[in-house]
């Protein structure tokens, strides 16, 4: 059960606010049945890192692709309280981003205009060779994906391990922080990096961190919030 004064807190907090970021990571999706990568029951406690890193995928595409879609492409997942609610505020007028870790489209789908999704989304694919691109329902969903037109292998248009964030993306996200008034960190552990950096950029004096465990930066936020994040943001919807 969460403290009701720390609700109360985080009504004022919100209530107050002009340009809200919300900060995300899987954490936010679990309730919509995607696995938490790092959780109890995280997708690494059965799969190493490696599988998802640059090198596994140009080196063994078939096994890539394999754990790719049955681990990490949630098609009949929906947006739970926590996506409605961030899609809510931002209608409101008060959200001026929601930077994402998460692939999901999740946030997308629950009617969020101004999401930075900075390890990119499962929605989009990449012909390695011509650089056409392709959407998720424009692909096979089995074996190892090529592009119609040159009969290259296309790449999911994500962020694998060893590869480099979107510098368009990293500018937005640093740009929304940078000028938010109220910071929410909801549904992550804090540790994926450069992600976890560009929380230094905020200049305001609230940070909120939701989450079910701790984080290393919980000394650094005005309130903490152990529950799960479609819980407490429930009522904004």
């Amino acid at each position: 059960m969460v403290d009701d004064e720390k609700l109360k807190k985080l009504d004022e907090m919100i209530e107050n606010a002009k340009r809200i970021v919300f900060f995300t990571g899987a954490g936010v999706s679990t309730g919509s049945g995607i696995p938490d990568f790092r959780g109890a029951n995280g997708l690494y406690k059965h799969a190493p890192e490696e599988i998802v890193s640059h090198d596994f995928f140009i080196k063994h595409p078939k096994e890539f692709y394999d754990f790719y879609f049955k681990n990490m492409v949630f098609e009949n997942a929906k947006p739970n309280n926590a996506h409605l609610a961030m899609a809510a505020l931002e209608k409101r007028g008060k959200v001026l981003a929601v930077v994402t870790q998460n692939i999901d489209t999740l946030h997308q789908q629950a009617g969020s205009k101004k999401v930075i999704p900075i390890h990119g989304t499962i929605e989009k694919y990449i012909c390695t060779g011509c650089g056409k691109e392709y959407l998720l329902n424009e692909i096979k969903k089995e074996g190892i994906p090529h592009c119609p037109k040159c009969n290259n292998i296309l790449k999911p248009d994500v962020v694998l391990y060893g590869e480099e964030l979107d510098p368009n993306n990293i500018t937005k996200a640093i740009n929304a922080i940078y000028n938010a008034d109220l910071l929410i960190i909801a549904g992550t552990s804090l540790v994926v990096y450069p992600a976890v950096t560009f929380i230094r950029y905020f200049r305001g004096d609230n940070i909120v961190i939701i989450n079910l465990d701790s984080t290393s930066c919980d000394s650094l936020c005005k309130l903490q919030i152990t529950g799960r994040v479609e819980d407490v943001l429930s009522k904004y919807i």
